[in-house]
């Protein structure tokens, strides 16, 4: 399981090497009726082909639309993994030897991982980074040949996140045999595999293991607070240097604990807020180590945004001045690769946002891919960083071994995003069952732990309960609220619609007395499907609904109201259901990533409220920017 040290993203400096393991894996899933012959044999201890019959899988991607065997479609249990890999023989040798590691960007749900036959890491969760140091596997090994076995498995139970169930049918007259479903409580498809890019990645044997960064600015100066620790060796020697994006050097410290005062700082503003947003500094840290009579040095950069976030009964505050989110809730998704990570499918949805007018999104419905955040961190999009606690509807999901589960997730999350900027607010879950009375511990309890390991930040989670049976919104610094008025409650009416969001806002809000974000509404429209009047699931219909909702948001967004997401930016896959024509279909944009209707009343709006809102010249116009 993953201990307290440091989750610094792997960096190529001049002191550590890096090596990405994607492209095609062998990979075999275990059809035994138990799923555990993978075990029963010990398929780890041999190559796996000799094992049985593998297949070529791509890595990163999801294993589930890769094929034409509809077993693996929607396969629940044991796959297993292997590449093997030929490492440089100057990773293996050296007094002291370097230090070898092996990372896996996320691997959905639960993984167990073998070098040469030997385990090397567990680890519990997908979406969510885990290493092991292979150092002593590999260097004891006879040749430089390293043989990487994962054993995973996507089985969600009441306790994982997000929870689920397995449930067995046992009336042989209508199932086969040994037959099971899996059942969730979230709308999106459940898919399995590894996810984000796999990394060996060196480091001396005494390194610099974790960075913390914070910091706090006026327009005049600013003051990043930092610590750094170190693992291998007491007796080293810390400096730091700030660079800006010229490669100047704007400050300088030394020591493990300390701040770097900066003068005239270029603050990080979000896109449209500023002319020049996204703006990251360089901190590069440099350790000198003794060990073993040895000089080591090791060298680590991190990206540096200096920004800050504040929060009043009425308003959202970066670096001071009024934030208005306009943005999307988005999903990792796409045809084929399901989950798996993309980089001409990244780009392309960045392009989307910026075309869109869109200064924030929510990562719904669990943390995105670094590479992912980095673009965030560099474009000025703000996010709304969302733990993968979707779906917490059963009673038993409330209890003390999901709890500790979910604040295990919560420093996981927060020691992967704790220095990026474009993360404004935490959000530990979506849609839970908070009406539950032991909604009201669980989450003053997630809460509280999460402000405790960041005090730097908001934190939240979003709600689709009643204002007043809600006992998880006490604690929340922000009220978040989902609601399809006209689709899942009155479906077609939209008249019904400036009556229920205005009591909706003005109920919260006076129970609560916090600024609200419309964290989703939406509609599915299937796209070329036309109606006027509209009729539900027409481009008509979204598009109207999105202007109903729209003019209570221009009321409200006077008082307390500070942000609005749309659900969702992308149509994206589902399980199969009756409502569910090849997924959910309240993208303004295909799963191909291609505008309908609505995409288009969206992009008019954001670039408006930007430019009403913004200290730029309003020249700016979406045109002038990306086209």
């Amino acid at each position: 399981a993953a201990g307290p040290a440091g989750m610094l993203q792997p960096r190529d400096t001049p002191s550590r090497e890096r090596r990405e393991l994607g492209g095609l894996w062998s990979f075999r899933a275990d059809l035994s009726p138990g799923r555990d012959a993978g075990f029963a044999q010990r398929w780890y201890r041999r190559p796996l082909r000799q094992t049985g019959p593998v297949i070529d899988m791509p890595v990163p991607a999801s294993f589930n639309d890769i094929t034409q065997d509809p077993r693996l479609q929607n396969y629940i249990g044991w796959v297993w993994y292997e590449k093997e890999v030929l490492l440089p023989l100057r990773w293996l040798q050296g007094q002291p030897a370097p230090r070898v590691v092996l990372r896996f960007g996320s691997a959905h749900y639960y993984s167990i991982v073998w070098v040469n036959g030997v385990q090397v890491v567990e680890h519990e969760g997908g979406h969510l980074p885990f290493e092991a140091d292979i150092s002593s596997v590999v260097q004891g090994s006879p040749d430089t040949l390293c043989r990487i076995t994962v054993a995973l498995n996507n089985t969600l139970t009441p306790h994982t996140l997000p929870p689920g169930s397995i449930q067995y049918m046992a009336d042989k007259s209508r199932y086969p045999k040994n037959y099971f479903v899996q059942n969730i409580k979230f709308d999106f498809f459940n898919y399995a595999g590894i996810h984000r890019p796999v990394v060996l990645y060196t480091t001396p044997a005494a390194y610099i293991d974790d960075i913390t960064v914070t910091s706090t600015s006026s327009d005049s100066l600013a003051t990043v607070q930092y610590q750094v620790s170190v693992v291998g060796s007491t007796a080293n020697s810390l400096s730091l240097s700030l660079r800006d994006q010229e490669g100047k050097v704007v400050a300088a410290a030394d020591g493990p604990v300390g701040e770097l005062k900066v003068l005239n700082p270029n603050l990080w503003w979000p896109y449209l807020m500023h002319e020049n947003p996204g703006y990251l500094y360089s901190l590069e840290v440099k350790l000198q180590a003794q060990l073993g009579g040895e000089l080591l040095e090791d060298v680590y950069t991190l990206p540096v945004g200096i920004r800050t976030v504040h929060v009043t009964s009425t308003q959202f505050l970066i670096n001071g001045r009024p934030f208005y989110f306009h943005g999307v809730n988005k999903h990792e998704d796409a045809d084929i690769r399901g989950k798996g990570l993309d980089w001409p499918l990244i780009v392309k949805d960045f392009n989307l946002l910026r075309w869109l007018g869109a200064n924030s999104f929510r990562t719904s419905h669990y943390p995105y891919a670094e590479e992912i955040m980095d673009l965030c961190d560099a474009y000025g999009i703000a996010v709304i960083d969302e733990s993968p606690g979707v779906g917490i509807k059963l009673p038993e999901s409330f209890g003390n071994k999901s709890l500790q589960h979910h604040l295990a997730v919560m420093e996981e999350l927060v020691r992967r995003d704790k220095n990026r900027p474009s993360v404004v607010m935490w959000s530990v879950a979506n849609e839970p069952a908070s009406e539950l009375p032991p909604a009201a511990h669980y989450f003053k309890t997630v809460i509280a732990h999460t402000k405790a390991l960041d005090p730097s930040r908001p934190v939240t989670f979003v709600t689709d309960a009643n204002y007043a049976l809600d006992h998880g919104a006490p604690y929340v610094d922000v009220i978040c609220v989902n609601s399809y008025f006209s689709w899942y409650h009155d479906p077609g009416h939209l008249e019904v619609i400036p009556l229920q969001l205005t009591a909706q806002f003005e109920n919260w809000y006076k129970t609560y007395q916090k600024p609200i974000i419309q964290s989703e509404y939406g509609a599915d429209s299937v796209p070329g499907l036309h109606s006027d009047p509209p009729l539900m699931f027409s481009e008509e219909y979204q598009q109207a609904m999105l202007q109903q909702y729209h003019s209570v948001f221009d009321n409200k967004r006077k008082e307390y109201v500070i942000g609005e997401l749309i659900w969702n930016f992308a149509d994206f896959m589902t399980n199969q259901g009756t409502t569910r024509v090849l997924g959910n279909k309240k993208g303004i944009f295909t799963r191909q990533r291609q505008p309908k209707a609505a995409a288009f009343v969206l992009r008019d709006r954001y670039w408006r409220i930007a430019n009403e809102s913004s200290c730029l010249p309003p020249v700016i116009t979406s045109h002038s920017l990306f086209l």
